[in-house]
């Protein structure tokens, strides 16, 4: 029986009863037809689950009472942030519903030189907002109780400014390793993913200047949405819980 997940955006605790937010009371009520007595799982990203019985269904509203909660942990052992240039419309959702599935525990979008999308202010802000809203949506369905962190999008020449930890992977057809002789990760991770148009030779010595290891990812090129998630998934079935 498939188990219906429904996340927070406020903390849990035992014993709770409480009122879903508007937008999950609409798609239990309107969409799924939940009635009282159905039950559900509810999380609100500290990592734990908490069994929940729908005991008031109305016209707007939907408020159900909790069990007691428990850690069901099902992140990635791998700290992957994925440094993901942005893309257009659905190909960006794609990334990040399927990133999130796979257990990056961070993205950080970038604008790039060939990226081909800028958004500023009040666009910002709605784009930001909707892909929280993927992400979200990805970890009710695949089952992480953990929501990746999302960050607001920066230049990726801003991004190397920062201080990070770990190591820095990026894509590079002429790269020593490829995914087979990759040597086993050390604390954290960034994967650079660039645009469709690829990233431009000054990003590529910028890359190279700030310690990012090229790897090899065959003899194909592929679409910026898919070149990031088959890393994930490699990286995973290599080093993580695949």
């Amino acid at each position: 029986m498939r188990t219906i997940r429904i996340h927070h955006p406020e903390p849990l605790s035992d014993g709770q009863e409480l009122a879903l937010s508007e937008e999950a009371a609409g798609h239990v009520a309107r969409v799924l037809r939940l009635s009282v007595g159905d039950e559900l799982t509810l999380f609100c990203g500290d990592n734990r689950e908490y069994p929940a019985s729908i005991v008031e269904v109305g016209k707007r509203t939907v408020r159900v009472h909790l069990g007691a909660g428990s850690v069901v942990d099902r992140e990635s052992p791998l700290g992957v942030s994925l440094v993901q240039a942005v893309s257009r419309g659905e190909k960006m959702d794609y990334t990040i519903q399927k990133a999130t599935e796979l257990g990056v525990a961070a993205i950080q979008p970038v604008f790039t030189e060939r990226c081909g999308v800028r958004l500023a202010d009040e666009r910002l802000d709605k784009r930001i907002e909707h892909w929280q809203k993927v992400a979200i949506s990805a970890c009710e369905q695949c089952g992480r109780n953990r929501v990746p962190e999302l960050l607001a999008p920066v230049d990726l020449k801003a991004w190397l400014a920062q201080a990070r930890e770990g190591q820095m992977l990026t894509l590079d057809p002429l790269a020593e390793h490829s995914l087979s002789t990759l040597p086993h990760p050390t604390g954290p991770l960034s994967l650079v993913i660039g645009p469709e148009g690829g990233l431009s030779e000054a990003e590529i010595a910028a890359l190279a200047a700030a310690g990012a290891r090229g790897l090899r990812l065959g003899p194909r090129i592929l679409r910026t949405e898919t070149a990031g998630l088959a890393v994930l998934a490699g990286l995973n079935a290599r080093f993580g819980d695949f």
